[in-house]
């Protein structure tokens, strides 16, 4: 199968009829028919309920509240020697550093070139030391060089502009594969500067073993049993046309000017996997957006106990959350909205009772459908952080409007009194189940697919 569109493809078809499994490509084949030895992943996370249990969660619903607390309770890290580390049994330097080598792929029709999308940039403060770990795309260029664009925003920006500040390049090294406790726990939102490290041991249950990097030795940290790492420096104040590229939101993102890299080592396993995301799928959106489920938890809680599940549709983008509440206080919910749209990426956060269900888009329209009064349940704050990647935003814009809407129902004013709404509507238990038995068995050829 073609590196050139044809995997993406085949993640896109399978998006379409929401199936998930996981994918290998053996023998991947690149643009010039050549066939590369190291063999693809993808799809590794487009399914919620695989990503749930690879952390050894059997209710994918469950997944907010158990990141939020793992993550709170971090594990430091355990550094080990290049004999023990699986990621540097193959070690290339120079000009046998080649990217080509690679089979990284092109996977939109308008993307100019291949790119790494499941590359983890690791930086450091270098007033601290402290560490950042960022998943951040990088256009693949030359045997030894590639553009490396870190969002404006993210704290790997930030200490590359340190370094670049004293005019020196930035190191910096990218790692590829590992277990998926890993690949969310270097999703975790941290503070400025903290490492991610320790919060993939909180999800591990153990500590993540790392190893000193070749090119910068101790001061950049690399996993022991990553598939793939990528060392190099960013030199200063140099920058490269980056894209357009097929972001997360569905639309091609606009041509950037971004840092380079420039390649010093690649180290693998013997038998490296190389690990690529499906921008703007399923693939890539689930896991970032389970993440930001567990944010959003641990920003609710403490301000509303109510707070029971939370859910980032992939309808939504990064943009739409979905929070339920069980049995809220007067003016909780409202709270909690207020607290949570201040996380830069949310745009839209939907509160409802815990009798809907966060994960059927039908379910959440019908509360909007019948539990709100706009004037009345919408809460809108302007001038705030967001996504500059969100599509709709007017050319030039900083800043963005958000919405929180309370689609809950209204409190008895009589402690344990009903809430004033009429009921909905059901048939009994004993009808359903003999319905359900009814079409145990029926032949349904030629009914419409569900």
């Amino acid at each position: 199968m073609s590196l050139v569109q044809e995997i993406t493809a085949l993640q896109q078809a399978l998006d379409a009829r929401q199936q998930f499994p996981v994918i290998e490509i053996a023998q991947p084949q690149a643009a010039d028919g050549a066939i590369n030895p190291i063999s693809v992943v993808c799809n590794l996370t487009a399914s919620r309920e695989l990503t749930a249990r690879a952390l050894g969660i059997q209710d994918h619903r469950d997944f907010a509240a158990t990141y939020a607390q793992r993550t709170a309770n971090p594990i430091a890290p355990i550094s080990v020697t290049r004999d023990d580390a699986p990621v540097q049994q193959i070690v290339l330097q120079g000009d046998e550093s080649s990217l080509l080598d690679l089979p990284v792929l092109t996977q939109h029709a308008l993307d100019p070139g291949p790119y790494l999308t499941a590359a983890h940039a690791t930086t450091y403060d270098p007033d601290t030391g402290v560490d950042n770990t960022a998943i951040q795309r990088c256009w693949v260029k030359a045997p030894r060089r590639m553009s490396y664009y870190p969002y404006p925003a993210s704290h790997n920006t930030r200490n590359l502009r340190k370094f670049w500040g004293k005019g020196e390049a930035c190191p910096v090294a990218f790692w590829i594969g590992h277990h998926p406790k890993v690949l969310l726990g270097t999703q975790a939102k941290l503070a400025y500067p903290e490492s991610h490290w320790s919060a993939c041991g909180g999800l591990l249950g153990e500590p993540l073993r790392l190893v000193p990097s070749i090119t910068h030795g101790d001061k950049i940290m690399v996993p022991a049993d990553a598939e793939i790492v990528i060392e190099g420096w960013a030199p200063a104040d140099i920058w490269e046309a980056d894209g357009p590229f097929g972001e997360y939101t569905g639309y091609m993102g606009a041509q950037v000017a971004a840092p380079v890299c420039e390649v010093t080592c690649i180290t693998r396993r013997e038998k490296a996997i190389y690990h690529d995301y499906g921008s703007g799928h399923a693939d890539m959106l689930v896991p970032d957006n389970m993440v930001m489920e567990g944010k959003i938890y641990g920003m609710m809680k403490p301000i509303a106990p109510s707070v029971r599940r939370v859910h980032v549709p992939v309808s939504g983008r990064r943009f739409h959350a979905y929070v339920s509440f069980e049995n809220p206080g007067i003016g909780e919910v409202r709270d909690a909205l207020m607290a949570a749209l201040a996380y830069r990426r949310t745009k839209a956060i939907i509160a409802v009772d815990d009798d809907i269900d966060l994960f059927s888009d039908s379910d959440i329209m019908f509360a909007l459908a019948t539990r709100v009064q706009w004037e009345r349940d919408v809460i809108t704050a302007s001038g705030l952080q967001g996504s500059l990647m969100d599509p709709s935003l007017a050319r030039g814009a900083k800043t963005v409007q958000k919405a929180g809407i309370d689609a809950t129902l209204a409190p008895s004013e009589v402690p344990g009194a009903p809430r004033p709404v009429a009921p909905r509507n059901s048939v009994g238990e004993a009808a359903l189940d003999a319905a359900i038995a009814r079409l145990t068995g029926l032949d349904t050829t030629g009914w419409p697919e569900l």
